[in-house]
């Protein structure tokens, strides 16, 4: 009898918990003919040693398909063998065996949410940790830096780097801080607190980074992987990975890289930036993940064609051919991009579901030119501008000079580097395009953003609603402006611009642009960047300008019926009172009411 009791107050051991855990994981996660393709899948890829089956690091880069030039092999499989670990982060790097891959798939594909509560924010710290390395003297500076307390920057002097890159408060008692994820775990299996407490601080995020070269490296496969579908085979994209493609992904990487480090001064990333930067400027960075690792789910070994008596169905499925992820190319948009934006604006809106509407260097650099192909689109469109910087010494003659003119004083630098200066600029918008005369168009659910040379988000907000005008001449300073003012009507010689805190404008030339960042106003329209903490300004000389819409088929018909409405509306307008537009009838009728004829020439009616 004492022997049971014993027994019974025996605390589970760390085996049993995680086989617990897997178990339900697995039951709870997983479909049942996942959970089969799953065991096929570990079957047949693992290695056995003195009764242990576990997959290596080449066999998982080998079923992944990851991509040997882009060399993010280790750092995927460093992540998974701490994720592996969950619950128990303290004993990480631990061996992939079954119980723990089934623990890595349902985090990796966020299955994990159909049990435990917690949300994006305890994968992200955990996402973190499985990145990061550990350093005893960044921790003891940290804490140096803490305890000193940081002096807040002066936003009206020069740009001097990345508020992030300074040391901030990432502390807020996190030494104290249950790790939310792994105690809902073991939450679920209702183990007593005791047990709980005495693995709270499995890992902490003191003295932790994640190395700006690993991280590189980390956001050209996810620039890759963003598009793909759960049965879709990676190495679909190879093209994407070769030549000059490849140095394309590299240049897109760096910049949104950039966002998170200036790595000309920092070797790496603390978790008070990544958490910072990520949910304004990446909320979707990690989603890429997911189809990735279903691949776990989906074995090439189940064979649904064959019947119960072992016969096998002749009926053939018709392969489906999908669209291309982009359509049409453009001078600015690329597959690269296309990820790039899908990091923050979902890909269900973007993949193979963009068209492009306008482009100047195709169809003219005018307003005149962008409101005949982009006005009749119904449904959301993106904006993007490129364009190289002005030099810090501007000309004041010729359309630089008299661009110039119209914009105050320039009181603040540029956002980066002298040597990065192509710079591109867009904005998400959901509304219809339209000229407008008093006020702004748009609403809430618009998003300013930088795309090069450094990746940034600036959402909307609700201090104004000066959200997106497009005002031609009488309207003074005409063009389009995002996050400004309104122009005024009929005063066609205002002298400048009204520039707003945040915002972007294109004059009417589509010649000449200029972005504005004054953090120190706190946002207007747009919110401030939650990277760059200081204030800014690129005046830029326009190289391109292209409008893509999103949406399919049925949007596409709708602008045609729209552009053949207006056609016929235009062609009744020019033939009014002129009959069936046969010109000798006409003529005559003219003539008849003495409008032609004799001395009376009336014009041409050719």
């Amino acid at each position: 009898m004492g022997q049971s009791l014993s027994d019974e107050a025996r605390p589970p051991s760390k085996e049993e918990i995680t086989a617990e855990l897997a178990e339900k994981f697995a039951r709870r996660c997983f479909e049942p003919l996942e959970l089969y393709s799953f065991k096929d899948n570990f079957k047949s890829l693992a290695d056995h040693e003195q009764n242990v089956r576990y997959l290596k690091e080449d066999t998982i880069a080998r079923f992944l398909e990851l991509p040997d030039i882009l060399a993010v092999s280790p750092i995927i499989f460093n992540m998974l063998s701490f994720i592996g670990a969950f619950p128990f982060l303290e004993d990480a790097p631990v061996i992939l065996g079954f119980e723990q891959m089934i623990m890595v798939v349902a985090i990796m594909t966020e299955r994990y949410t159909k049990i435990l509560a917690k949300g994006a924010s305890s994968r992200r710290k955990l996402l973190f940790k499985s990145l990061a390395v550990y350093d005893r003297k960044l921790s003891e500076i940290e804490k140096q830096q803490h305890d000193a307390g940081t002096p807040a920057p002066n936003s009206n002097r020069h740009a001097p780097g990345f508020s992030v890159d300074q040391a901030g408060d990432d502390f807020e008692d996190e030494e104290m801080e249950d790790d939310e994820l792994v105690l809902a775990a073991l939450g679920s299996l209702d183990i007593n607190d005791a047990f709980k407490a005495g693995d709270s601080h499995a890992a902490t995020t003191h003295g932790a980074m994640i190395p700006a070269d690993n991280f590189r490296k980390l956001i050209m496969l996810l620039l890759l992987v963003s598009p793909l579908d759960a049965q879709e085979n990676l190495s679909s994209y190879v093209d994407r990975v070769m030549g000059s493609e490849l140095e394309d992904i590299r240049a897109t990487a760096e910049n949104i890289l950039s966002a998170f480090i200036n790595v000309e001064k920092f070797p790496g990333i603390t978790y008070a930036h990544f958490n910072n930067v990520i949910p304004s400027n990446f909320p979707f960075l990690f989603n890429g993940f997911n189809p990735l690792f279903e691949h776990f789910l989906f074995s090439k070994n189940l064979d649904l064609s064959k019947r119960k008596d072992g016969s096998i169905s002749k009926t053939i499925v018709p392969a489906v051919v999908r669209p291309p992820l982009l359509q049409d190319r453009g001078q600015i948009m690329n597959l690269n991009v296309l990820s790039q934006l899908s990091f923050f604006i979902s890909g269900n809106e973007l993949f193979r579901r963009l068209r492009l509407l306008y482009s100047g260097s195709e169809a003219g650099f005018s307003m005149g030119s962008f409101e005949t192909k982009v006005f009749n689109w119904r449904a959301p469109t993106i904006l993007l501008v490129s364009g190289t910087r002005l030099s810090d010494s501007p000309r004041y003659s010729g359309s630089e000079g008299a661009f110039n003119d119209t914009l105050p004083p320039k009181r603040f630098p540029n956002g980066s580097p002298p040597d990065r200066d192509r710079l591109v600029f867009g904005a998400l918008v959901r509304q219809p395009w339209r000229n407008t005369h008093k006020e702004c168009f748009g609403g809430e659910d618009m998003v300013l953003f930088q795309l090069a040379p450094t990746h940034d988000v600036f959402p909307a907000s609700a201090l104004n609603r000066d959200y997106v005008a497009f005002a031609k001449a009488p309207t003074a300073n005409p063009g389009i402006n995002i996050g400004c003012p309104h122009p005024r009507t009929g005063s066609r010689h205002e002298a400048l611009r009204h520039l707003g805190p945040v915002s972007l404008v294109i004059d009417s030339s589509f010649e000449y642009g200029v972005f504005t960042h004054d953090y120190a106003s706190r946002g207007g329209a747009f919110a401030t960047s939650a990277s760059r903490k200081y204030n800014f300004q690129e005046r830029f000389e326009i190289d391109e300008i292209e409008v893509w819409g999103c949406g399919g088929d049925e949007e596409a018909r709708i602008q045609r019926e729209h552009w053949e409405w207006e056609a016929r509306e235009a062609e009744a307008r020019r033939r009014v009172n002129l009959g069936t537009g046969d010109i000798g009838a006409d003529r005559a009728l003219l003539e008849m009411a003495g409008l032609v004829g004799a001395n009376r020439s009336g014009g041409s009616m050719a």
